[in-house]
């Protein structure tokens, strides 16, 4: 929806809404959520056999795997949301979906790493086109009373693909990595037909004007300059002249976005927007908690596949209960979220995801035999502080806004999320680097972890700027 309409835009519904509606609907929208989610996670654990596959390709170079669809669904996610206000919602529903399924097919095809990346690029184009056209579809069709209900649901079913995602991923991987991409198909092509004949269209009215799509490609060349400079410094050296060229680039594409915003009629980010105390510091604080959650994943899967030396389905296997834990928190949150402060609730998220990463830590051995005491309690006290954070914050972000700016703020707390992740994987990658030996791993690791759970710190003080709001003010 546009941010500068001074009052709620108009919604347009295509389809009548029988009363059963809302739930086919959710049903629906949360699909295509657990696709794009489902990806993610999944990509996590092909990691190493990616990189084997492509001629043993360096973990810097693999990491352009994940960053490279990180980057590109952050810097298009508002622009396609807005676009989709303009054009109608389900059209670009149906659109992403279509693009995401079929670039899914070409990553599975992928005869190069870079081929990989490049089609990657393609899939995160259409995850940024469906993922906020099905939130503002829900939204849109959804009675009031309902919708933080539905939007906690619609998350937590993020929460079971991150779940899902580790073992079917390690199932899939045993065959080959390419069916982690190549089982998208039969997700997309079901929920392109469900969407077709149950979710109803919607479209803002008021919206009459193009988003800044030179705006989008600076954020995009921003964040990519950062993370190159972040992943290769090691490589050319921190006081390097490519080094201090990529992080001088970042600085003045970034500031040049910024400045954009400032003055383009439909910025990507409405610098308004971060005048609500509440929605900058759910900003502030999902770019650290992402950080800390990208990070900690990716070195849990290869503290397990480099260190341990277990295959991908134990790795699946191991890492999956962590985020089993999140959707079953995040409906237990349901029931109490309305008499605690969205501030307390998001900190002590953020509190219990830093201390699962120290008993991680503290606890694991060179050699894996006792997972039970080694890795599982820190796995479940980290399932627990996200399960606890994520939903809040993504819901809080948007409580303290005009009902005519809640697409928009919407889709930059997910933007948001996206760029934590790049700088997660970014951060990761950097500091393991490639040891040698196991007392090297151990001392990279270590400092990896350490480095996350001091950012989840972060993540939690920035959380104390909700404490204005009750959760329930929704």
């Amino acid at each position: 929806m546009s941010p500068h309409s001074p009052v709620a835009a108009p919604v347009k519904v295509a389809e009548r809404i029988t009363p059963r509606s809302p739930r086919a609907i959710l049903a629906v929208l949360s699909l295509a959520a657990f696709m794009a989610s489902l990806d993610v996670f999944i990509v996590n654990v092909a990691y190493d056999s990616i990189g084997e596959s492509f001629h043993s390709s360096s973990i810097s170079d693999v990491s352009w795997v994940l960053n490279a669809y990180a980057i590109i669904y952050a810097a298009l996610l508002v622009p396609f949301g807005r676009l989709a206000d303009r054009v109608g919602r389900k059209r670009m529903f149906s659109l992403g979906l279509g693009l995401f399924t079929l670039a899914s097919v070409a990553c599975s095809a992928a005869p190069g790493l870079w081929w990989l990346v490049a089609f990657r690029v393609l899939q995160a184009a259409g995850a940024a086109a469906l993922t906020p056209t099905s939130l503002g579809l829900l939204l849109a069709a959804v009675p009031a009373e309902k919708r933080m209900p539905y939007v906690r649901i619609w998350s937590a079913v993020a929460g079971l693909a991150a779940a899902a995602g580790p073992v079917l991923g390690g199932l899939l991987v045993t065959a080959s990595w390419r069916w982690v991409f190549l089982v998208n198909l039969p997700v997309g092509v079901a929920a392109l037909v469900a969407a077709a004949r149950v979710v109803p269209d919607s479209r803002d009215a008021a919206v009459s004007k193009l988003p800044d799509a030179a705006g989008a490609a600076l954020l995009t060349l921003g964040i990519g300059s950062l993370a190159l400079a972040i992943v290769k410094g090691g490589d050319w050296g921190w006081g390097g002249t490519a080094t201090l060229a990529a992080f001088a680039a970042a600085a003045v594409l970034l500031a040049w976005f910024v400045w954009r915003a400032e003055h383009h009629p439909v910025p990507v980010v409405d610098p308004d927007l971060y005048r609500v105390r509440s929605f900058a510091a759910a900003n502030i604080a999902m770019v650290a908690f992402s950080i800390g959650f990208a990070g900690y994943l990716l070195m849990m899967v290869l503290w397990l596949q480099n260190v341990w030396h277990w295959s991908t389905v134990t790795t699946g296997l191991a890492v999956a209960p962590g985020p089993a834990v999140v959707p079953v928190v995040t409906l237990l949150v349901q029931r109490f979220a309305g008499r605690v402060r969205p501030g307390v609730l998001t900190a002590l998220g953020c509190v219990a995801f830093a201390a699962g990463i120290v008993t991680t830590l503290t606890l694991i051995g060179p050699h894996g035999a006792h997972y039970a005491g080694e890795m599982l309690p820190g796995q479940l006290l980290a399932g627990l502080g996200i399960g606890l954070a994520l939903p809040t914050l993504l819901g809080s972000a948007t409580a303290g806004l005009p009902a005519h700016r809640t697409s928009t703020g919407s889709g930059v707390i997910n933007m948001t999320r996206q760029i934590g992740f790049v700088l997660g994987v970014s951060i990761s990658v950097a500091i393991l680097g490639t040891p040698t030996s196991y007392a090297a791993a151990h001392r990279a690791f270590v400092h990896g972890w350490w480095t996350m759970a001091a950012v989840e710190a972060v993540a939690a003080l920035a959380c104390l700027g909700l404490l204005g709001r009750r959760a329930d003010s929704r």
